[in-house]
């Protein structure tokens, strides 16, 4: 069937049931066949899926990932570090040490799989700006 066999729910190309956009998501997958993959490096969209066709141009998850990544990451590392003074006043160097791997790990390792959630769910709740209805529909036109 050119280029695609069953997604991995077992659902034929031509029955595209939607697929959990968390677990799709997270894991970097196609939102529509769930074996091609969303990126092409670490944050960068491909242009579609290598596996069904699916024209990623629709993904726009602008600042989404960011904005999650402060909210639950950051806070809850630069609350670590504070308390981290408060309670043990150590030299410059220990937050240095401790301090930096922990903001690092906690914004870096988040942000690839907070963006393809928040592209899968744009597929899957078919999200887009007012009057571009003519331009979701050619986007996800099936390939032939």
């Amino acid at each position: 069937m050119d280029g695609f066999d069953e997604r991995i729910d077992g659902t034929a190309p031509e029955h595209w049931a939607p697929l959990s956009p968390v677990y799709t998501g997270i894991r970097g997958l196609c939102p529509r066949c769930g074996k091609g993959h969303i990126f092409d490096g670490f944050l960068t969209v491909r242009d579609e899926c290598e596996v069904c066709g699916l024209n990623y141009a629709f993904a726009d998850p602008a600042d989404g990932p960011a904005v999650f990544v402060q909210l639950f990451a950051c806070i809850p590392g630069v609350i670590f570090i504070i308390m981290l003074q408060i309670m043990a006043q150590p030299p410059w160097w220990v937050h240095f040490l401790t301090g930096v791997p922990v903001l690092i790990l906690t914004t870096i390792l988040p942000l690839r799989p907070i963006k393809g959630w928040l592209i899968a769910a744009q597929y899957t709740n078919k999200a887009q700006e007012a009057g571009t209805t003519k331009l979701w529909d050619e986007l996800h036109r099936q390939k032939d």
